[in-house]
This record gives structure tokens, C-alpha cells and sequence, in this order.
């Protein structure tokens, strides 16, 4: 039996001020999951401009403002291999939004309970986000693609 695809978002979240800076976090206490920016599962029934919202207040406690659709990628999970499949939204930070701070996830999905170091860095970023996230940064703006050698990613398609 083929395992159902499971439904994501992921935001990029950007404070505008006078350089555009993007929403990332790392978990406190695991170096190891990397810098990400929000990501996760859709509720069922739930739209995605709607997940990625809460998705991101759970993460981060920021309350952004979707922007538009950037993609949709569906790339099996880094460790499990199962099948997923990954809207990507620009969203709006508030202007007032702090540089840095702590982060207590809420929520009822696996990270819930987790600290999370929550940052806004400039872009473009210095490097690549942990799973690949950035790789749909430049199709916000071109002048945010990460540099480096490019991470196509598989079965990606453009919205």
C-alpha cells in the first residue's frame, strides 16, 4: 500500500524595514535540526493560506500576512522517505517585530513544547537552510536566491 502524501506549508516570512530580512529559528538544545524557517502539516480540510499562518504563529508567535503562493514541491521526507508534498507562501512580518527572541511552540503537532531561537536575518542568506528550505527563496525575488551551487529540488512545480 503507497502511503498518502502528506500536506505541508513552509513561510517565508519577511520583515520589510529598510533591508528585507527573512523569519528563520533553530531548535534550542539540537544544533543538529539546522536553521529552518516555519514550516509544517496542513489540518484536514484546512486551507493552506490558513495552515500557514497558524503554522507560523505556533513556531515563531508571529502573526504574518500572507503575501502570495510561491511553489508547491513534493520531495520525500529527509529521514523517513515518505511522500510530501510542500506549499511554500511569502508572508509579511510586522514592522515592529523584534531582531531576536525566545520561543515556546504551541500547538498539538510534534514540536509542540519545543524552544525555539527565532531570528530576522538579511538577505540574501549566507547559506542554505536546513532539507533545502531556501531553495524557493529566489522566486520571491531574484536578488534573495542563496549563493552557492543551486539545490534544484525533485518533482517541483511552479504555481
Amino acid at each position: 500500500m503507497i502511503p498518502p502524501i502528506r500536506l505541508r506549508v513552509a513561510a517565508y516570512v519577511i520583515r520589510r524595514g529598510p533591508a528585507p530580512a527573512l523569519l528563520v529559528f533553530d531548535h534550542v538544545g539540537m544544533p543538529e535540526a539546522g536553521t529552518q524557517v516555519p514550516a509544517g502539516g496542513t489540518l484536514p480540510g484546512e486551507p493552506p493560506e490558513r495552515a500557514v499562518v497558524r503554522e507560523t504563529a505556533e513556531e515563531t508567535g508571529v502573526a504574518a500576512t500572507v503575501v502570495r503562493r510561491l511553489s508547491v514541491e513534493e520531495k520525500p521526507h529527509p529521514d523517513t522517505g515518505l511522500p510530501r508534498r510542500t506549499t511554500f507562501f511569502l508572508l509579511h512580518a510586522p514592522d515592529e517585530a523584534p531582531d531576536s527572541w525566545l520561543h515556546q511552540v504551541g500547538g498539538e503537532d510534534g514540536d509542540a513544547g519545543f524552544t525555539f531561537a527565532c531570528r530576522f536575518v538579511p538577505l540574501p542568506l549566507d547559506g542554505p537552510l536546513a532539507d533545502g528550505q531556501d531553495v524557493w527563496l529566489a522566486s520571491a525575488d531574484p536578488a534573495w536566491a542563496t549563493p552557492g551551487p543551486p539545490s534544484a529540488p525533485a518533482a517541483a512545480k511552479c504555481s
